[in-house]
């Protein structure tokens, strides 16, 4: 009887934990280890909003078939909602978190760079829920020229930050 009972507790204990640390886990680690590499995360995000427009042009041209496969359909919402998802998780936890630093506002020239990339992130997580939300192609559009006016702007001509 104890030992069902001591079971029947640990169970649903170690799910909370898994739940906890798993969410722990997945983001970047915020402690701050100093371990960046934004030329990669600017890849990542390309192959994400890449990936986002193949799922919409995939999700459109299924749709208008005679007979829909709704399965490949279904399949292909969740494949673009999860890459919008990834592509929001970079922004929000490595970009705004991690590699956007706060300016002075005494210092009105890093001041108006430092507003000015935590608009362009934040408009890139508005186009990214746009992109959960419809399959019309203008939203990716907007995404790429985003990240290319947020990578200059952040990355300037050719420098790489660490």
């Amino acid at each position: 009887m104890r030992s069902v009972l001591s079971y029947k507790l640990m169970v649903p204990a170690v799910l909370v934990s898994l739940a906890i640390f798993a969410s722990i886990v997945y983001s970047h680690c915020q402690i701050p280890c100093g371990i960046y590499d934004d030329p990669a995360r600017f890849v990542t995000l390309a192959e994400h909003i890449a990936t986002i427009e193949k799922s919409m042009n995939q999700i459109n041209e299924l749709s208008q078939e005679s007979k829909p496969n709704f399965n490949q359909i279904v399949r292909w919402v969740q494949n673009k909602d999860s890459h919008a998802d990834e592509l929001s998780e970079i922004v929000t936890y490595y970009f705004m978190a991690q590699r956007i630093k706060p300016a002075d506002k005494a210092d009105a020239e890093a001041y108006q760079r430092y507003v000015k990339q935590l608009t362009l992130l934040h408009q890139m997580l508005v186009y990214s829920m746009k992109a959960k939300q419809t399959t019309d192609l203008a939203n990716v559009e907007k995404l790429r020229a985003l990240l290319a006016e947020f990578r200059s702007d952040y990355l300037g001509e050719g420098e790489h930050k660490s």
